[in-house]
């Protein structure tokens, strides 16, 4: 989006000058050094009455004396009670929220509700970051808070680490500058962060991903369509903002390197994408590149990628009654299970040398990026913006001038939908069992059709 273009410039109170930086609707720094920041939720408390709390327990715990870095523990009663009683112990899910490292919290109502509704639903114990914030903490300060967080989650020091987790089955997971953290995390971990104290992680959660670079990728990078959220140019100037100005796009953090990715030792990788969303293929490009470049990938199983069609970045955390944000939950509950049948076959990741081929001035067409793999339809719903500001986060990204417009294209369908896509190999096509709620697997039709089974 043209982000400064979205609302009028204006002086403080008591006259300091004209805004120095506009990244709106996330933050506006003021000559002086006064932010604003707008894109956030109430605060949510914590509460150890899961009853209250829709069957899991929240406590907030300080991770880092020394940095105030805190979390909130996310804990449901009836996979705990299973645990307590000689079941089988909890997997850890380290969050990290979104919000362009300047923006949002834990403990806000947006992500307090997204880890609980993951808590719950995954029957695991969620660990949410409450990280410090750019520009008045710059990159690497994120970094290193998760880092510590991760650190403390590994030393199973917390009584309900202790009582009910399984250290073996940790998963770091996040959105948008979040999945950026744990990625960097995960590859700081394989490393043993320069301790020579190697972490184990057993997956990566990815979701809607912040990675960028010096030159575009593709044509959705190039040209903004007048739809995308975030236009190319307002995403370029994110990464210098949030390091003070010390590190540009070409930042191995931001644009990561094939050394780095081949180091991560988890074991699989799961990364969902939104196909409006202007940060699409960059991370379409690190699933493919995680395939290739990581040893433990030749696992047919190792990397998953979805990606939500008709959707923009974070469509699932303003909307989580939505069909594909509910979709999209159950690929993220069945990949941390992991049960014996996999639910949702391997992704089909598209080779590198396609994901550059929508280069150049052409608009992709209804080949190009793998459109030709099975497609997983989910019939649309009235949007409900839950969290009261996921729409006017979108109006504000349409400058003065322009009209929103719908670009969704359905595979050759006469009507407009919301769906889930997802790339799948072309020997297999997912349906739904209506009758005990989860994926199953029948034979295909003919390579290259695109297949819909609704959700309903």
């Amino acid at each position: 989006m043209h982000a400064n273009k979205s609302s009028p410039r204006k002086k403080t109170d008591d006259g300091e000058a004209d805004l120095t930086v506009d990244l709106y609707p996330f933050i506006r720094e003021y000559k002086g050094g006064r932010v604003e920041r707008f894109l956030r939720s109430p605060f949510v408390a914590a509460s150890e009455d899961a009853a209250a709390n829709r069957g899991v327990a929240t406590r907030d715990v300080v991770v880092d004396e020394n940095t105030g870095v805190s979390a909130r523990l996310f804990l449901p009663s009836n996979a705990a009670a299973a645990a307590a009683t000689g079941g089988e112990r909890l997997p850890v899910i380290m969050y990290v929220h979104g919000g362009s490292f300047c923006t949002e919290s834990a403990f806000c109502r947006t992500y307090n509700n997204y880890a609980r509704s993951l808590a719950a639903r995954a029957g695991a114990l969620v660990v949410s970051v409450e990280y410090r914030l750019a520009p008045e903490h710059p990159v690497p300060a994120a970094y290193d808070d998760a880092w510590a967080a991760l650190q403390w989650v590994a030393s199973v020091s917390d009584p309900w680490l202790s009582d009910y987790a399984d250290p073996g089955r940790t998963f770091l997971a996040g959105d948008s500058a979040g999945g950026n953290i744990v990625y960097n995390t995960a590859v700081r971990a394989a490393s043993g962060g320069g301790t020579g104290n190697h972490i184990d992680v057993e997956g990566l959660v990815i979701v809607h991903p912040y990675f960028w670079g010096v030159e575009r990728l593709s044509s959705s990078e190039l040209v903004w369509d007048g739809g995308a959220m975030f236009t190319p140019e307002f995403i370029d100037g994110v990464w210098p903002f949030v390091t003070a100005g010390r590190l540009g796009n070409d930042d191995c953090r931001v644009n990561p390197i094939d050394e780095e990715i081949a180091s991560l030792t988890c074991r699989r990788v799961l990364v969902a994408v939104a196909e409006k969303d202007t940060l699409r293929d960059r991370g379409r490009c690190l699933a493919a590149r995680v395939r290739d470049c990581c040893a433990w990938a030749d696992d047919e199983n190792a990397v998953t990628l979805v990606e939500s069609e008709g959707e923009d970045h974070g469509f699932h955390l303003y909307n989580p009654l939505r069909a594909t944000s509910k979709v999209l939950m159950e690929a993220i509950v069945q990949f941390i299970n992991q049960p014996t049948a996999m639910p949702l076959p391997a992704a089909l990741l598209p080779e590198l040398h396609e994901l550059h081929a929508c280069g150049g001035n052409k608009e992709p067409s209804a080949g190009d990026m793998g459109s030709c793999l099975p497609i997983l339809g989910v019939p649309t719903r009235p949007y409900m913006d839950v969290f009261g500001y996921g729409m006017a986060m979108k109006a504000s990204s349409v400058p003065q001038g322009m009209t929103r417009t719908s670009c969704l294209h359905i595979g050759g369908q006469g009507r407009r939908a919301s769906k889930t896509r997802y790339v799948l190999p072309l020997s297999h096509v997912v349906r739904h069992d209506k009758t005990n709620m989860r994926f199953s697997l029948s034979a295909a039709t003919a390579p290259g059709t695109c297949v819909f089974h609704n959700f309903i």
